[in-house]
């Protein structure tokens, strides 16, 4: 049963797998399962997540420090005990106890500083994520149309290869009826071999596209993995969103990796605030209850009567004689002091107030306040470097859109042209007035059109896609 159970459980999970790899994907469903499922993200949010254990930390900084020790030891030879102050021969136990706490009143602000700049870190770190994320989205938009293309031009070199095996055989017709000569039916199948090489190229960059694509999701087996075609069209006048000064003033507004760096531009100014902090004297409350056990302390136990001793002498009441007085001596025996009452009678406390004035040490503080102040001109240079990038970015996103949009009414046009003519290049050469090289040549013309035509149309796409991302809309070929 259990085998049979593994066996079950083995298949479900191929067929998920094999069903998963043979939907057609959307861009929107490509973008989603790799937010969620790429290692690259999911690598970018265990640093969200350091970060946020990290502004934890420094808000429990805030916290007293408390520590505790004990002990539990032998003595063997001779050593003053510290309790009874007197020399210890034999071999003796001991117990000490002792909590210690500090609380810091004042340190120049160096942890409230710190706080703020965790948080600020944290925050960096968020707009990081989200800029993989934006990355990611916009590199899978990339391999989706340039997926698109592929399938595009397979349809176009398919409709084409159709239609020169149609005059292949139209021409070994009239080869054989004798009305055309064997050397244009050779010119047509050389042909025909060449858009078949074509169309193999294309089949073959489709395939690597696709696989690509479906890489970058993550899957586990590109095989079967197919997407979506959607109703891509450039008809009558269309704009170009906004223009680059209004797509940059949004963008710096909410792109991450803007705010990125200006959280971390904020976050060098807590840094330099930090480090100026060790300038001033710190304030710490510090308390401590300690106690401790001897096996040295002794104490007397019970008293018996011992032999007596000289104290002195009396005269004899007629003063002739004097006589020795001896009184009555008492012996003890002792023991070690209980557990319990060493642990009261040890037991002390302190409390106090401690002071601490930096002086010299060894021009460490300065060093650290030189080197923060570095660091945020590094990062004021940062900011300005992303923002400077960001509207090369756009710039020049604009202008290609702008030029893709004019090259593909250019070759529209081309289209069109070239397509009239081989129209009556091809009813020439059906009529036998054109020879096949002249109609060969026609069929180039309008099939380097086409692709040129097609070429700067996805081209217009993916780049006014990526200008409708800067203004905040989200990745989409629905128009």
């Amino acid at each position: 049963m259990k085998k049979q159970f593994a066996l079950i459980a083995l298949f479900l999970a191929l067929f998920s797998i094999s069903a998963s790899a043979q939907q057609v994907w959307t861009l929107e469903q490509c973008v989603n399962h790799a937010l969620t499922n790429n290692l690259q993200v999911k690598q970018q949010m265990l640093m969200v997540e350091s970060a946020e254990a990290d502004l934890l930390q420094s808000k429990l900084d805030l916290l007293p420090g408390i520590t505790g020790n004990a002990s539990h030891a032998y003595n063997y030879g001779q050593t003053v005990d510290r309790y009874t102050n007197q020399f210890a021969t034999s071999r003796t136990q001991s117990n000490n106890f002792y909590i210690q706490g500090g609380l810091t009143l004042f340190n120049g602000l160096q942890k409230l500083n710190g706080i703020k700049q965790s948080q600020l870190d944290l925050m960096a770190s968020q707009q990081d994520a989200d800029k993989l994320m934006n990355d990611m989205s916009i590199n899978i938009a990339t391999f989706y149309l340039q997926a698109l293309f592929y399938k595009e031009l397979v349809r176009i070199r398919t409709n084409q290869l159709d239609i020169t095996n149609q005059q292949v055989d139209r021409m070994k017709k009239l080869v054989a009826a004798g009305t055309m000569a064997p050397g244009d039916a050779y010119t047509i199948e050389a042909q025909y071999a060449v858009e078949e090489s074509s169309l193999i190229e294309a089949e073959n960059n489709l395939d690597i596209s696709l696989l690509t694509l479906s890489q970058l999701l993550d899957l586990p087996s590109s095989d079967g993995f197919d997407i979506e075609v959607p109703a891509l069209t450039i008809e009558g006048d269309p704009s170009i969103v906004a223009n680059p000064d209004q797509i940059f003033t949004y963008a710096q507004e909410h792109m991450p990796e803007i705010k990125a760096a200006e959280y971390r531009l904020k976050s060098s100014e807590k840094q330099l605030a930090r480090a100026k902090g060790a300038y001033y004297p710190s304030l710490t409350l510090s308390g401590s209850w300690g106690t401790g056990y001897s096996g040295a302390s002794q104490i007397q136990d019970q008293a018996f009567p011992g032999e007596p001793y000289l104290i002195g002498y009396a005269i004899n009441p007629e003063g002739s004689t004097y006589y020795d007085v001896y009184a009555n001596s008492l012996e003890y025996t002792y023991k070690t002091k209980s557990w319990d009452d060493q642990i009261n009678d040890n037991n002390n406390q302190t409390v106090g107030l401690y002071l601490t004035v930096p002086i010299l040490n060894g021009w460490q503080s300065r060093t650290m306040v030189s080197k923060s102040k570095i660091s945020l001109d590094n990062s004021k240079l940062d900011y300005e470097l992303q923002k400077m990038q960001l509207r090369k970015t756009i710039q020049q996103a604009w202008a290609d859109a702008r030029a893709a949009l004019k090259q593909y009414y250019a070759a529209e046009r081309k289209v069109n042209a070239t397509r009239e003519s081989f129209r009556y290049a091809e009813q020439k050469f059906e009529v036998g007035i054109m020879n096949s090289v002249d109609y060969n040549n026609a069929k180039k013309d309008l099939s380097n059109s086409e692709s040129e035509q097609l070429q700067t149309k996805f081209d217009f796409i993916f780049k006014t896609t990526v200008l409708d991302f800067y203004m905040g809309k989200p990745l989409s070929l629905k128009r």
